[in-house]
């Protein structure tokens, strides 16, 4: 089960003009943009662990990036990243399985073998799903995203137990797929007037599930701003 969920305020993002938080003072951060779907992932899992207490999420405000962020914290400068016992580290998909075993709270794998295996096959698969859809956005979008919703579909018919990948057990596999489902399902349907979970009913109940999970409600980015940023991002001519 999940841990409580906190109604968590959280502070404005930071900017260019912002002063760093005091950086390696032995309080754990996690830096993130509250519209990115690689931080949300992180985001979600910190929440559904209920490590509102020992990870501190600190948002950045990615058009006016502090130069500090860069300089001191990531050099890589992009979100998210963790600060913790006195590094930082980052990329969404190590950061989740990094979380997830180095803090206490509900494991998000598995013990059995066969389903950590399937969770690994299907986080691995995450990047080819992504590049799939969005090139889709270039060509004949519904038809081209197609087998990449259907690679979901078949993935979520592997164990009969459901409704999430691993049957009745939410996953750091369901959490590597939501920010980005979540996105495409709106696009999908604003910019194209297209369900991407027509004839797919196992995404279907997964998405419902999924938007009841207290850990994730919070993290879910409004729907317009959404829309603006893939019409900004792919469709400008």
């Amino acid at each position: 089960m999940a841990a409580a969920t906190v109604n968590e305020h959280l502070p404005t993002p930071l900017d260019a003009t912002s002063e760093p938080p005091p950086l390696f003072d032995g309080t754990t951060r996690l830096y993130i943009c509250l519209s990115c779907p690689f931080a949300q992932r992180t985001w979600i899992t910190r929440n559904y662990k209920g490590l509102y207490d020992k990870i501190k999420v600190v948002p950045i405000n990615l058009q006016s990036r502090p130069a500090w962020y860069k300089e001191r914290v990531y050099p890589e400068n992009k979100v998210p990243s963790l600060e913790h016992n006195g590094k930082v580290i980052g990329e969404s998909l190590d950061l989740i399985k990094y979380i997830d075993s180095n803090f206490e709270g509900p494991s998000l794998l598995p013990n059995d073998h066969a389903k950590k295996q399937f969770a690994e096959d299907l986080i691995a698969y995450t990047d080819t799903f992504n590049k799939t859809v969005y090139t889709s956005f270039k060509g004949d979008t519904v038809k081209e995203a197609g087998p990449a919703f259907d690679h979901l579909e078949n993935a979520l018919s592997k164990f009969e137990d459901g409704p999430f990948f691993l049957g009745h057990e939410f996953s750091l596999a369901d959490v590597a797929y939501i920010p980005f489902v979540e996105r495409f399902q709106i696009v999908f349907s604003v910019l194209w007037n297209y369900d991407i979970t027509a004839g797919r009913p196992k995404l279907a109940k997964w998405i419902e599930v999924v938007n009841k999970i207290d850990a994730y409600k919070p993290t879910k980015t409004d729907p317009k701003e959404l829309v603006e940023h893939y019409k900004a991002r792919f469709l400008a001519q």
